[in-house]
């Protein structure tokens, strides 16, 4: 089944610990962190610190995205602090390829995360070498950002991909997500959703991400992370 990944940007980062606990009790296994530079995103927000008090303060599976510049220069340093998972832009580094072998040097899984607007060509010569691909369903670092109706054929496109050529990346989708598009997504070839505002907006948060999971499993799909 899909894992429904909460992304803590969401989430009241005054009661980031209590967050941790109620989405673990809620049955996540992972939480998920955008790292913003404000130069590839208009939006700065967390950095090193942050992740390392996270992994501190809980044992789930801590994924991290840099949505930065050059991400090459801090690989290390989230992996020392904590991410057990590293993603980054393709569009972000022209030496895509040194980058996924500094993560998986370091000991962290390796991905590679696609804008709505890049197209998957741009994945040719890793596929084979990365641990997840994350589609982005809208435009990064806006908040408020709605899922793009045409995201759904890319899952799929990606899942094509990842079959005729007898890949096992794990496949996520970020971006704008609600609870209408989980079960088409998973029957896509989701692997990961990575789910934010759906679940924090709400005064029960531990809830509707149950609610989430439950809609994930029912649609089905392969154990894939």
């Amino acid at each position: 089944m899909a894992w429904i990944t909460p992304s803590l940007l969401a989430a009241d980062f005054t009661r980031l610990a209590e967050t941790l606990e109620i989405v673990k009790d809620a049955g996540a296994s992972m939480v998920h962190v955008d790292v913003m530079d404000g130069h590839f995103t208009p939006d700065l927000t967390v950095g090193q610190p942050v992740v390392a008090s996270l992994r501190k303060a809980t044992d789930l599976i801590l994924e991290v995205h840099l949505l930065v510049e050059r991400p090459e220069r801090f690989v290390a340093d989230f992996i020392e602090v904590g991410a057990d998972r590293l993603s980054v832009q393709a569009e972000a580094t022209i030496n895509l390829h040194r980058v996924l072998d500094l993560i998986r040097g370091q000991g962290a899984r390796a991905g590679v995360a696609l804008n709505p607007a890049t197209p998957l060509a741009l994945l040719d010569e890793v596929a084979a070498e990365v641990d997840s691909v994350t589609i982005l369903t809208a435009d990064p670092g806006l908040r408020g950002q709605r899922f793009l109706p045409g995201s759904l054929a890319k899952v799929r496109a990606a899942a094509r991909l990842r079959e005729e050529r007898g890949l096992n990346f794990a496949l996520a989708v970020e971006g704008g997500l609600e609870a209408e598009q989980v079960a088409d997504l998973v029957r896509a070839g989701a692997d990961i959703l990575v789910v934010g505002s759906a679940i924090f907006i709400h005064d029960e948060p531990g809830k509707h991400l149950a609610d989430l999971i439950r809609i994930a499993a029912e649609a089905g799909g392969i154990a894939r992370a």
